[in-house]
């Protein structure tokens, strides 16, 4: 290696924008894709998995590759937008090098990859896979136990062997600050065994948002290799509207019986949501939107609406209701839009500054009229009652959207095609 070459561990790169020559956004990095080699040479390193701002993933080679540097890639400016497919002889390094288990050459000790180091060779811009940054100990113990070290690509074997039990903390952590429908795509693109590995991985309610951005094919594998009680609980930490689709998707027998694992509450909302026709106001809605009840003031509209976990479609108004303050409701008395809540003093009772001009929808109004009431009013929630006046729920435009748009609309660019091809390189 020349002096001073660049090296840089992988993991730091996950995620990072990529830079054409004008400083313009190409997209992200969201993995790299390498070559194994005989006759004891390094891996090669071909090009870079990059997800343009349409969310298709594309190959850049390396040759196109102009520099590395903390926080970003640059690249030549001509960029290929050609899907990436993987090919037999391709490794994904993030996806399927980090977390696996080889063996150290000199002592034969089995020891896990935390990460991997690239270097670029002299005078050219082919990389090679330099170094690896492994510990030792058993598969699955805690990252602060067993002796952590870098070694020589050539120190380790077993890069070639299909892995059995490849562990997965490595990749979570490098997910740990992507949204949830970033991590989702990044499953999508994984092997199924893989992704079976790193969905069993993650906690319950992560699991659950990025099952909510899935195409629902991956859902259903996902959630049929979860353990029964685990598939439950991942079920109860989704919003019911989407468990709801889940669940629709599977045989009678599996959802009836994680419908009777899941805690009664929770699976009352979900059986109710299944009742509705699915492209109607009630089988969109959510049933847990902002009830208060008229007694309740902006202070408590405001905090309510401060809470991390809701989308911001849910958090732009409170609903108000008479007791009880949950899904069926009380009588329905109307809305606060967010903007109202600001303009008001914190004292005043949002019974007092209630929006009760809007007819409200009922559960049985067709996908196409939510579509047309939502853009009349320019709202992005809708109340849906039922013919007692009871608040059964709310429609939110995110998921008007998902029944609007085609249903891999996940799997294609935003703007709807581009070619299928394999790339050239």
């Amino acid at each position: 290696m020349a002096a001073g070459a660049p090296r840089v561990f992988v993991s730091h790169l996950a995620g990072v924008p990529v830079f054409d020559p004008n400083g313009d956004q190409v997209g992200r990095l969201r993995d790299l894709v390498a070559m194994l080699r005989v006759g004891g040479r390094p891996p090669r390193l071909l090009g870079l998995v990059v997800e343009v701002l349409s969310r298709r993933r594309i190959f850049l080679p390396m040759t196109r590759v102009t520099g590395i540097e903390s926080g970003q890639v640059i690249t030549t400016g001509v960029v290929n937008m050609r899907r990436f497919e993987q090919r037999p002889t391709e490794r994904l390094v993030l996806g399927e090098f980090l977390d696996r288990r080889v063996r150290l050459v000199e002592t034969g000790e089995e020891v896990t990859v935390l990460d991997v180091a690239i270097q670029q060779l002299p005078a050219r811009r082919d990389w090679e896979i330099d170094k690896y940054f492994v510990r030792k100990g058993k598969a699955g113990a805690l990252r602060r136990k067993g002796e952590a070290l870098t070694v020589e690509w050539s120190a380790v074997s077993g890069f070639s062997l299909e892995e059995d039990g490849q562990g997965t903390e490595s990749l979570v952590a490098t997910f740990e600050q992507l949204r949830p429908t970033d991590v989702a795509n990044a499953l999508h693109h994984l092997s199924p065994k893989r992704r079976a590995e790193v969905a069993a991985a993650l906690d319950d309610d992560r699991l659950a948002d990025v099952l909510e951005e899935l195409p629902e094919d991956d859902q259903v594998e996902i959630i049929g290799k979860l353990a029964e009680e685990r598939a439950a609980d991942v079920l109860e930490a989704m919003d019911p509207d989407d468990a709801a689709d889940l669940l629709s998707e599977l045989p009678e027998a599996d959802k009836e019986r994680l419908l009777t694992l899941m805690r009664p509450d929770e699976a009352a909302d979900v059986r109710r949501l299944m009742a509705y026709e699915e492209r109607t106001a009630g089988g969109l809605m959510t049933t847990e939107p902002i009830i208060l009840r008229p007694d309740a003031t902006v202070a408590d509209a405001l905090a309510r609406v401060r809470q991390a976990d809701l989308s911001p479609a849910l958090a732009a108004q409170v609903y108000v209701c008479r007791s009880p303050d949950e899904t069926p409701t009380g009588k329905y008395l109307g809305t606060v839009h967010f903007q109202r809540l600001l303009r008001d003093p914190p004292y005043a009772l949002v019974s007092s500054i209630v929006d009760s001009d809007l007819i409200p929808l009922t559960p049985d109004t067709p996908l196409p009229a939510v579509t047309s009431y939502l853009a009349a009013y320019n709202l992005v929630s809708a109340p849906v009652v039922d013919e007692s006046g009871s608040l059964l729920g709310a429609v939110t435009v995110d998921d008007v959207l998902d029944h609007l748009l085609p249903e891999d609309w996940r799997e294609t660019d935003f703007h709807g095609g581009g070619e299928e091809v394999a790339r050239g390189r």
